[in-house]
Protein backbone atom coordinates (compact mmCIF):
# COMPACT_ATOMS: atom_id res chain seq x y z
CA UNK A 1 0.00 0.00 0.00
CA UNK A 2 2.90 2.48 0.85
CA UNK A 3 4.13 1.92 -2.65
CA UNK A 4 0.66 3.13 -4.48
CA UNK A 5 0.37 5.87 -2.32
CA UNK A 6 3.77 6.81 -3.21
CA UNK A 7 3.40 6.52 -6.86
CA UNK A 8 -0.25 8.37 -6.85
CA UNK A 9 1.88 11.22 -5.02
CA UNK A 10 4.29 11.15 -7.51
CA UNK A 11 1.39 11.53 -9.90
CA UNK A 12 -0.16 14.42 -8.64
CA UNK A 13 3.36 16.12 -8.10
CA UNK A 14 3.91 15.59 -11.57
CA UNK A 15 0.97 16.74 -12.85
CA UNK A 16 1.57 19.97 -10.28
CA UNK A 17 4.58 20.48 -12.21
CA UNK A 18 2.77 20.27 -15.98
CA UNK A 19 0.33 22.48 -15.36
CA UNK A 20 2.33 25.53 -14.17
CA UNK A 21 4.66 24.80 -16.55
CA UNK A 22 1.83 24.84 -19.30
CA UNK A 23 0.06 27.56 -17.75
CA UNK A 24 3.15 30.41 -16.66
CA UNK A 25 5.34 29.22 -20.26
CA UNK A 26 4.69 30.86 -23.19
CA UNK A 27 4.38 28.48 -25.99
CA UNK A 28 0.86 27.75 -26.70
CA UNK A 29 0.69 29.01 -30.51
CA UNK A 30 3.80 29.04 -32.49
CA UNK A 31 4.03 30.40 -36.11
CA UNK A 32 7.68 31.55 -37.46
CA UNK A 33 7.62 35.29 -36.42
CA UNK A 34 5.30 34.94 -33.47
CA UNK A 35 4.49 33.15 -30.58
CA UNK A 36 1.58 33.33 -27.65
CA UNK A 37 0.28 31.93 -24.66
CA UNK A 38 -3.01 32.67 -22.71
CA UNK A 39 -1.24 36.11 -21.53
CA UNK A 40 0.33 38.05 -24.07
CA UNK A 41 1.91 37.76 -27.33
CA UNK A 42 5.78 38.09 -28.69
CA UNK A 43 6.74 39.20 -31.93
CA UNK A 44 10.28 39.12 -33.57
CA UNK A 45 10.77 42.46 -35.12
CA UNK A 46 12.60 42.05 -38.75
CA UNK A 47 14.73 44.96 -38.00
CA UNK A 48 17.49 43.94 -35.48
CA UNK A 49 15.50 39.81 -34.66
CA UNK A 50 14.21 41.00 -31.09
CA UNK A 51 11.35 39.14 -29.79
CA UNK A 52 8.75 41.90 -28.34
CA UNK A 53 5.92 41.44 -25.84
CA UNK A 54 2.98 42.86 -27.24
CA UNK A 55 -0.72 42.56 -26.14
CA UNK A 56 -3.24 39.56 -27.58
CA UNK A 57 -4.64 40.92 -30.54
CA UNK A 58 -8.10 42.59 -30.46
CA UNK A 59 -9.98 39.90 -32.99
CA UNK A 60 -9.50 37.46 -29.25
CA UNK A 61 -12.51 37.87 -27.94
CA UNK A 62 -12.06 38.99 -24.14
CA UNK A 63 -14.82 36.89 -22.37
CA UNK A 64 -13.25 33.82 -23.81
CA UNK A 65 -10.01 34.99 -23.15
CA UNK A 66 -11.15 35.90 -19.62
CA UNK A 67 -12.42 31.86 -19.73
CA UNK A 68 -9.05 30.70 -20.50
CA UNK A 69 -7.58 32.21 -17.99
CA UNK A 70 -9.43 32.14 -15.32
CA UNK A 71 -10.13 28.36 -15.58
CA UNK A 72 -6.66 27.49 -16.13
CA UNK A 73 -6.01 29.68 -12.51
CA UNK A 74 -8.55 27.24 -10.95
CA UNK A 75 -7.07 24.04 -12.00
CA UNK A 76 -4.02 25.08 -10.73
CA UNK A 77 -5.73 25.78 -7.46
CA UNK A 78 -8.13 22.60 -7.41
CA UNK A 79 -4.59 20.99 -8.17
CA UNK A 80 -2.93 22.24 -5.20
CA UNK A 81 -5.82 21.71 -2.80
CA UNK A 82 -5.84 18.26 -3.59
CA UNK A 83 -2.51 17.41 -2.74
CA UNK A 84 -2.88 19.66 0.68
CA UNK A 85 -6.38 17.27 1.11
CA UNK A 86 -4.36 14.37 0.31
CA UNK A 87 -1.50 14.79 2.79
CA UNK A 88 -4.11 15.87 5.87
CA UNK A 89 -6.56 12.43 4.57
CA UNK A 90 -3.21 10.24 5.15
CA UNK A 91 -2.57 11.51 8.55
CA UNK A 92 -5.69 12.74 10.01
CA UNK A 93 -8.73 10.22 8.97
CA UNK A 94 -9.87 6.96 9.34
CA UNK A 95 -8.91 4.27 6.82
CA UNK A 96 -12.82 4.17 5.36
CA UNK A 97 -12.71 8.28 5.02
CA UNK A 98 -9.96 8.72 3.12
CA UNK A 99 -9.35 9.98 -0.18
CA UNK A 100 -12.65 11.25 -1.25
CA UNK A 101 -12.18 14.87 -0.77
CA UNK A 102 -8.88 14.37 -2.84
CA UNK A 103 -10.43 12.70 -5.54
CA UNK A 104 -13.30 14.63 -6.19
CA UNK A 105 -10.99 17.86 -6.10
CA UNK A 106 -8.79 16.57 -8.47
CA UNK A 107 -11.74 15.92 -10.75
CA UNK A 108 -12.64 19.22 -10.14
CA UNK A 109 -9.53 20.49 -11.41
CA UNK A 110 -9.69 18.04 -14.47
CA UNK A 111 -12.92 19.71 -15.34
CA UNK A 112 -11.63 23.41 -15.20
CA UNK A 113 -8.83 22.19 -17.06
CA UNK A 114 -10.33 20.46 -19.79
CA UNK A 115 -12.90 23.67 -20.00
CA UNK A 116 -10.03 26.36 -19.98
CA UNK A 117 -8.31 23.51 -23.05
CA UNK A 118 -11.63 23.15 -24.90
CA UNK A 119 -12.28 27.09 -25.20
CA UNK A 120 -8.35 27.64 -26.36
CA UNK A 121 -9.10 24.87 -29.39
CA UNK A 122 -12.55 26.08 -30.16
CA UNK A 123 -11.51 29.85 -30.09
CA UNK A 124 -8.27 30.98 -30.74
CA UNK A 125 -6.40 30.72 -33.85
CA UNK A 126 -9.30 28.70 -35.85
CA UNK A 127 -8.85 30.75 -39.45
CA UNK A 128 -5.06 30.79 -39.16
CA UNK A 129 -3.47 28.68 -41.88
CA UNK A 130 0.29 29.29 -40.13
CA UNK A 131 0.85 27.82 -36.95
CA UNK A 132 1.14 25.17 -35.05
CA UNK A 133 0.24 24.33 -31.07
CA UNK A 134 3.58 24.62 -28.59
CA UNK A 135 4.52 22.12 -26.13
CA UNK A 136 3.02 24.23 -23.11
CA UNK A 137 -0.42 23.58 -25.24
CA UNK A 138 0.54 19.52 -25.24
CA UNK A 139 1.89 19.46 -21.43
CA UNK A 140 -1.80 21.46 -20.28
CA UNK A 141 -3.43 18.27 -22.02
CA UNK A 142 -1.13 16.28 -20.75
CA UNK A 143 -1.23 17.59 -16.92
CA UNK A 144 -5.77 17.33 -17.80
CA UNK A 145 -5.05 13.24 -18.55
CA UNK A 146 -2.93 12.93 -15.83
CA UNK A 147 -5.05 14.83 -13.74
CA UNK A 148 -7.98 12.88 -14.28
CA UNK A 149 -5.93 9.39 -14.10
CA UNK A 150 -5.23 10.54 -10.01
CA UNK A 151 -8.61 11.50 -9.62
CA UNK A 152 -9.97 8.17 -10.66
CA UNK A 153 -7.52 6.39 -8.94
CA UNK A 154 -8.04 8.31 -5.49
CA UNK A 155 -11.56 7.14 -5.85
CA UNK A 156 -10.92 3.78 -6.33
CA UNK A 157 -7.91 3.81 -3.68
CA UNK A 158 -10.53 5.06 -1.32
CA UNK A 159 -12.53 1.88 -1.85
CA UNK A 160 -9.80 -0.67 -1.73
CA UNK A 161 -9.41 1.24 1.79
CA UNK A 162 -12.76 0.41 3.18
Amino acid sequence: MLKALAGICFLHLTTIVLLFIAVIDDAWWFTNSLYSDIWGRWVMEFDDEVWVYTDLPSSYRRDYLGAVQAFAILACMFVVFSLFAFIYQIFMLDKGERFTITGVLQLVACFCLMVALAVYTDHFHRGEKEGWYGYSYILAWLAWLLSLLTGVLYIILKKKME
